[in-house]
């Protein structure tokens, strides 16, 4: 332990040091914008209000860069396709290049790149949009005073479904995240989407439309629909007190959407290697776990509360399959309870309980899964986290019969240096 401490120091540094003049010629925020630093933690949608003024186009370059070390164990009670057994190492690096244009006066654009990622070797697009939180490029102080509530964003990228996007790790942007793995049934999703929000004063909501699709066609078949929406309440009670709670829906139709809120990150999931069988082989997105149906209707509530350093958040959701004549549906929750402490909160103690259950159709034998998270971060600065996690999870229940999933389980130890600018 004490080499592998040294060794991810010696890397922490490194990566650093290496940024260092990058994060000096950037340091300008834009408009209505998450800051993609410690800044931005606990800021879910963009904030509404801004301090900064408009002085022509701007471009801000950042990027994201994560490494892991796992050190991870995993075993299953299926004798014709058995897990492979893991080693302690270095996981391949993530990393993101993003853009982040201030075009004219409450109007930006947002690109995003992953370099690498685990699904793909090669860099590649993975999305973007623009925000409007002011007409001026219209004419100016047009539609002032609705503007000044309203928002609309348009684009091919992550739609505002729910609350745990804005606390996941998406690929190497992994510093809003307390932890290293996302949630089990990780709603997340890049598509085609126009979505208008409005806010007046502690609450909001949000509805959007998109067609639930990766990959774009324009035939026959691929012209579905799906609505999300979101009603919340997010209010700074005092100096001391936070409280957030978001309610959220997404539906899709049955024309051909192939649906992918829970199947749409195409960098992979955070673990690696893990349930790969020694039959079956490897999957670049598990261990998280998607439901598969076709359509669907899906609810999230989110509760979030901070009090000085303690931070809870929290996850219960329910999705059904859109085709009543085959049924099935899946309910997850979840719950995450954090302390921050130290200068600026720069260090963090927490653990997270993640739960699915339910049945792929009416006719299915019911499937658990559990997973735990015990994790520990440093903010070495704004820019840096250095994370540790224990991690165990296990796979219950009549329907894994005959899978690799039957009695699997896995635990260890990962952790995980990340950079953020």
């Amino acid at each position: 332990m004490k080499n592998l401490t040294k060794s991810l120091f010696i890397t922490v540094l490194a990566l650093v040091l290496g940024s260092s003049y990058a994060v000096a010629q950037i340091a300008q925020d834009l408009q209505f914008f998450r800051p993609p630093d410690k800044r931005g933690l606990n800021v879910f949608e963009a904030p509404k209000t801004t301090d900064v003024e408009f002085e022509g186009l701007y471009v801000r370059t950042g990027g994201d860069f994560a490494i892991q070390f796992h050190a991870l164990t995993q075993s299953n009670d299926f004798a014709a396709d058995p897990l492979v057994d893991l080693s302690n190492n270095f996981a391949l690096p993530t990393a993101n290049l993003n853009f982040d244009v201030q075009i004219e006066n409450g109007l930006r654009m947002h690109l995003r790149t992953y370099l690498s990622s685990k699904h793909h070797s090669e860099a590649w697009v993975k999305g973007g949009y623009f925000q409007i939180d002011r007409l001026d490029f219209i004419e100016e102080g047009f539609a002032e005073e609705f503007m000044q509530n309203a928002r609309f964003r348009f684009g091919m990228d992550e739609i505002n479904y729910g609350d745990t996007h804005f606390r996941r790790s998406d690929n190497a942007r992994a510093i809003f995240n307390p932890f290293v793995g996302n949630y089990i049934m990780d709603s997340f999703s890049t598509e085609p989407f126009a979505e208008f929000s409005y806010f007046a004063n502690d609450i909001f909501g949000v509805v959007g439309v998109s067609n639930g699709r990766l990959n774009q066609r324009p035939l026959p078949g691929d012209d579905g629909i799906a609505m999300f929406a979101k009603l919340g309440y997010d209010s700074q009670v005092n100096e001391d007190l936070r409280v957030r709670l978001t309610g959220s829906v997404y539906n899709s139709t049955d024309k051909g959407t192939r649906d992918y809120l829970y199947n749409g990150d195409r960098a992979g999931a955070r673990y690696y290697q893990l349930l790969t069988g020694e039959v079956s082989g490897d999957s670049d997105f598990l261990p998280r776990f998607n439901p598969r149906f076709a359509y669907q209707t899906a609810i999230q509530f989110n509760p979030f509360i901070k009090f000085q350093g303690l931070e809870v958040f929290g996850v219960v959701e329910f999705v059904n399959n859109g085709d009543d004549d085959i049924g099935g549906g899946f309910n997850q929750y979840g719950a995450e309870v954090l302390y921050r402490f130290g200068a600026d909160e720069d260090l963090y103690v927490g653990g997270r309980y993640n739960m699915v259950t339910g049945e792929q159709t009416d006719a299915s034998e019911s499937i658990d899964i559990t997973r735990l998270n015990l994790g520990a971060g440093w903010f070495m600065t704004q820019n840096v986290l250095a994370k540790i996690e224990y991690v165990t999870s296990t796979y219950d229940g009549n329907g894994w019969n005959g899978t690799k999933f039957e009695g699997a389980e896995f635990s260890g130890v990962v952790l995980e240096a990340v950079i953020s600018f």
